[in-house]
């Protein structure tokens, strides 16, 4: 008896302060917000209503929860089970407003394209990011020559819950959050990357979601995940949340917000730009205002596998969608920005930090309360 409750206590404590990849577990009550009957827009999410719903797409994430101060980690997300460095992916970034420390952006914008998975982690540990990618990448097979690698890590400031300065994540934290990525259900709110962020003046993190476009507009698939930690006045499908709550972007004004698109359209890297634009729309659909100390930034990524980038080869001849064809692409990526956003919301849980500080979970009951008598 003494024994099992030992092990009992034993297991508790290691829960609270080792390094997992799990972030704790969801209270009663908090759910993605279609678990209470919130369908936004017009396209349907596919069947995890995540990132994930792309075809090849694996996400991971490593939560670091150390004593009272420690609130941080990350999230990796592989665009595609090859060698991404072999077979690289057309890709675009978007600055939203450019206050903060994404590694690796100009070579994107130079030769549109990706060569590594994404990293999400916290402002001070972008150092950390890039080696744990470099390490990840020189170790694939079929790169041992391999000079140069364009890692990309993004970031927001987490230092309202975390001892930041302290910069806890390691470059064996990236490489594990990397190698254990997989597939299917997504989690969302206190995990990874979002463990320690606030957004709207209450506890963000990571969300994610999808729209799959109808057989008659192509039938593709655009996946969001976002890193939430940013300002602004809450509107959730349009109802005023935020100034119903008297949560206004005079108390939190500042932070970031890290976005990542997937999609298996056949994209390049310029439709691939005016796709990632469209993401800021959904962060304005959210009530973002883009501050003047916001890190806005939109990563995105196309995995056609007849696109991918073979750069032994002269020649580069993919099939690519007409511009004509956007529109439906560009709504769906409004939709699925503003829902991953609104998912990390109501995902997140409570979370005591840094001095004793706590971020609370958005009321769930009360926002529905203000949406259904708006």
């Amino acid at each position: 008896m003494k024994k099992n409750h030992y092990k009992t206590l034993l297991l508790t404590a290691l829960a609270l302060v080792v390094i997992s990849t799990g972030a704790f577990a969801q209270t009663s009550g908090r759910g993605r917000i279609r678990d209470f009957g919130i369908e936004p827009g017009i396209f349907k999410p596919g069947p995890l209503n995540a990132i994930t719903d792309v075809p090849g797409v694996k996400v991971g994430q490593v939560t670091i929860v150390k004593g009272d101060n420690v609130r941080t980690g990350v999230t990796a997300i592989v665009p595609h089970e090859g060698n991404l460095f072999r077979e690289k992916c057309p890709a675009a970034i978007f600055v939203g407003n450019g206050f903060g420390k994404l590694a690796g952006v100009t070579q994107v914008q130079e030769l549109g394209n990706i060569e590594t998975p994404i990293v999400l982690t916290n402002t001070l540990s972008v150092a950390q990011g890039i080696e744990g990618v470099l390490t990840y990448t020189l170790s694939q097979k079929g790169n041992e020559d391999v000079g140069s690698i364009n890692a990309v890590v993004g970031e927001t400031n987490d230092g309202q819950l975390n001892d930041i300065r302290g910069r806890h994540v390691t470059s064996e934290d990236v490489v594990r959050a990397i190698t254990e990525a997989k597939g299917g259900p997504v989690e969302e709110g206190c995990v990874g990357a979002g463990t320690g962020t606030v957004c709207f003046g209450w506890k963000g993190g990571i969300g994610t979601s999808s729209r799959v476009l109808p057989a008659d507009l192509g039938g593709y698939t655009v996946g969001v995940l976002v890193q939430s930690n940013y300002g602004g006045i809450l509107e959730i499908n349009g109802a005023p949340v935020g100034r119903k709550l008297g949560e206004y972007y005079q108390s939190n004004p500042d932070g970031s917000c890290m976005m990542v698109v997937l999609t298996d359209a056949p994209l390049d890297a310029r439709n691939l730009e005016r796709l990632a634009k469209r993401a800021m729309m959904g962060i304005a659909k959210t009530g973002g205002v883009a501050s003047n100390g916001s890190g806005d930034y939109v990563i995105a990524v196309s995995v056609n596998k007849d696109n991918l980038i073979d750069e032994g080869s002269d020649f580069y001849r993919p099939k690519l969608l007409h511009n004509n064809a956007m529109t439906p692409l560009f709504e769906a990526v409004i939709e699925a920005t503003a829902e991953a956003v609104w998912n990390s919301l109501f995902m997140a849980t409570d979370t005591q930090g840094r001095n004793g500080r706590t971020a609370r979970a958005i009321p769930i009951d009360k926002v529905l309360e203000i949406i259904k008598g708006r």
